[in-house]
């Protein structure tokens, strides 16, 4: 079983990256969202799931084990190989994830190709009792001040669940929380329009 790999990014597509290590090169198939920010030639400790089939074998590939340990969770679930475990970490992070399922808001998972909104709600369902309330506010999510209370109205107003909002909200980079109210709204925007 291959549990991590420490080396060079050697290239990388749309859905994977060939490691070397050691002199052997690795494909790793990861989400959309390691793969954008790594870049070939710089060296990289990546967390991998070895998926074992009868004729294949397949590594995936995540940034921290926190991301690995969610995905292990979502392939418990009835139905959902690694592909499309893999294909809902690319779309949703791990985050938002986590506040859809505790908060049971299957439609984000809807967004998703490939799950409709009848096994996007099996999934919520099933992941209920493994990804609680508890998983969310351990980590200890910031407060929001004013300011940000009225990000999250202009982007429920828009359409967008209140988890959306808040996981965008949280997700801006430093330098933008010190902004503009108008400023968050564009910024948190661009970010959810990848979901």
């Amino acid at each position: 079983m291959i549990g991590s790999l420490r080396g060079e990014i050697i290239d990388k597509s749309e859905e994977s990256m060939l490691i070397e290590v050691g002199g052997v090169g690795y494909v790793v198939l990861a989400p959309v969202t390691l793969l954008d920010v790594l870049e070939v030639g710089v060296k990289t400790l990546i967390y991998t799931h070895h998926h074992i089939r009868e004729q294949e074998m397949t590594l995936f590939g995540f940034a921290d084990k926190e991301e690995l340990e969610l995905f292990r969770t979502l392939l418990k679930v009835q139905g959902i190989g690694p592909k499309v475990a893999l294909a809902i970490l690319s779309h949703i992070p791990a985050e938002t994830l986590r506040q859809a399922v505790a908060s049971g808001e299957a439609a984000i998972l809807a967004r998703v190709p490939g799950i409709g909104p009848k096994k996007a709600k099996q999934i919520v369902f099933q992941l209920k009792d493994k990804i609680g309330y508890e998983d969310i506010f351990v980590s200890g999510a910031p407060a929001f001040s004013d300011t940000d209370g009225e990000v999250i109205a202009a982007l429920t107003a828009l359409g967008y669940s209140v988890v959306e909002a808040q996981a965008a909200l949280q997700q801006l980079p430093e330098a933008v929380k010190k902004e503009t109210v108008e400023e968050k709204i564009r910024v948190a925007l661009g970010s959810l329009a990848r979901l």
